[in-house]
């Protein structure tokens, strides 16, 4: 608990940097917006057939692009925090300066690591939802409403705004391994207290899983469960690499 105090003292610390960064990509990324509007209108898988899109105000794709923007720069943030902690780990946790820090050459390395990990983790994140799971809730939705004998119009912001936060929201997820281990290997957490508290951390996935989706139970998991499996998948990976260290040479 001491450290975790400590972690959100220090975060509270650089919220002026976390709000630098997220402002910076809220700017970087309205220009950007647009291309990836233009991209997700033509990608395969994303718009069922019989789907007709529309706009019904003008003021619709600037939010989009204003909603893009915002989750790039969360997503710009959260990365930001990534780093810190991965660079700052020894130095969050160190309640006086008899705590030896890592060795510069040695933080480097460790800095690389997480941020190739967290990289190729959102890149499968993303991967998952292109391939997975948007076009899944979108047949299961358009074949919902055409069974029922209802004509599929989507309004334009309601359905790329759920297909972007899709997209965001797995990309994000799949970070859950990596943001994981740090919090372990760091002692900001400990392994204990994460198996305890398993039961409350599944309910928040599954949580965010029937928020993303549809309300059945298949959608629910297909967001929320990458969550729970990730999390197992970074508990088993701790513990080998505890034995591991603890094994005799």
């Amino acid at each position: 608990m001491a450290e975790f105090v400590n972690l959100v003292r220090y975060l509270r610390g650089r919220i002026t940097l976390l709000i630098g960064v997220f402002i910076f990509g809220l700017v970087l990324g309205y220009p950007v917006s647009g291309d990836v509007i233009s991209w997700l209108l033509q990608a395969n898988g994303y718009l069922p057939d019989e789907v007709l899109i529309i706009i019904t105000q003008p003021m619709e794709v600037i939010l989009l692009r204003l909603r893009i923007a915002t989750q790039i720069g969360i997503a710009m943030a959260f990365t930001m925090i990534i780093i810190d902690i991965s660079w700052n780990g020894s130095k969050i946790i160190s309640k006086s300066n008899k705590d030896k820090l890592k060795q510069n050459g040695s933080k480097i390395t460790s800095l690389l690591l997480v941020s190739l990990s967290s990289i190729g983790l959102g890149i499968i994140g993303a991967v998952y939802a292109h391939y997975i799971l948007i076009p899944m809730l979108l047949d299961f939705l358009a074949n919902d409403a055409s069974n029922v004998g209802l004509t599929n119009t989507w309004q334009l912001q309601s359905w790329l705004g759920f297909v972007i936060g899709l997209f965001f929201g797995s990309i994000m997820s799949f970070q859950t391994p990596l943001v994981t281990l740090l919090l372990l290997r760091t002692g900001m957490i400990s392994r204990s207290s994460l198996i305890e508290n398993r039961g409350i951390i599944w309910f928040f996935a599954l949580l965010l899983g029937a928020v993303l989706s549809p309300p059945d139970p298949i959608s629910m998991f297909l967001v929320g469960g990458p969550i729970l499996l990730l999390l197992e998948v970074a508990l088993l990976i701790d513990k080998l690499f505890t034995k591991s260290q603890s094994s005799p040479k």
